[in-house]
């Protein structure tokens, strides 16, 4: 397991970065190697927000007062919380200020699907997520799949971080630790740790071995060092 500091990545790469330089060489080495990768982001969507650069205004769900996430292939607004969908306003709510330009801030899944084919465009990707297992047998389908080796890489949520068995992933990589890390749960430590333990599992099934890359911009967070050590003891003794 190898965690990765994003403060010092941003500066190495001039700015922020969703692939760090040690994540990114890591897959192209196995995909040269034809063997598969699976990446980590527990956050659906395109856009975890929708803002204008105006007046600051952010499009929040009229129910449950939190940010709606941009989905850009139904180009709608969802509330993640009770489920209420909403059309993409043209033009800023705010009365007083109107404007027609808004701001995606943010990232899910499915912005991180559509970078990856941008980097890695000869791989084949596939992104499994509740926006995208919404057939019957698509589940079963990406992942039978994925197991005779016709996908290279698998991006999702936390429905890739348990119970899968694939001796040919020999890098799991987590995009941001931090998503989780920083909700408003008093249990976000348990839950990162957990997330943390269970991907790592998903590689390192075979006799290639395998490798977890795990990006943090809080590397020396108690629930990432330990989880990171797979050390149970200590993670409760904080």
């Amino acid at each position: 397991v190898h965690v990765v500091d994003m403060r010092n990545e941003s500066v190495l790469q001039g700015g922020p970065t969703v692939c760090s330089g040690d994540l990114r060489t890591a897959i192209q080495d196995r995909l040269d190697r034809q063997e598969q990768v699976m990446l980590l982001l527990n956050r659906r969507g395109y856009a975890t927000s929708l803002i204008c650069p105006k007046c600051g205004q952010v499009e929040e769900c009229h129910h449950c007062s939190v940010s709606m996430t941009y989905h850009r292939k139904r180009n709608e607004l969802a509330c993640h919380i009770c489920g209420d969908l909403r059309k993409v306003p043209n033009c800023c709510p705010n009365s007083a200020c109107r404007t027609p330009h808004f701001k995606f801030a943010g990232l899910g899944t499915e912005k991180i699907e559509g970078m990856l084919h941008g980097m890695f465009p000869r791989a084949v990707i596939r992104r499994m997520d509740s926006d995208t297992m919404t057939r019957k047998g698509s589940y079963e389908k990406v992942l039978g799949e994925f197991r005779t080796g016709k996908i290279d890489i698998l991006v999702g949520t936390q429905m890739i971080a348990k119970g899968l068995h694939f001796p040919n992933v020999t890098v799991v990589g987590v995009l941001c630790a931090d998503i989780v890390l920083f909700m408003p749960d008093f249990r976000a430590g348990e839950r990162v740790f957990r997330l943390l333990c269970q991907v790592a599992g998903r590689t390192g099934r075979g006799p290639l071995g395998g490798q977890v890359i795990v990006q943090t911009f809080s590397p020396n967070h108690y629930a990432v060092a330990a989880a990171s050590a797979q050390d149970y003891s200590e993670f409760y003794r904080k």
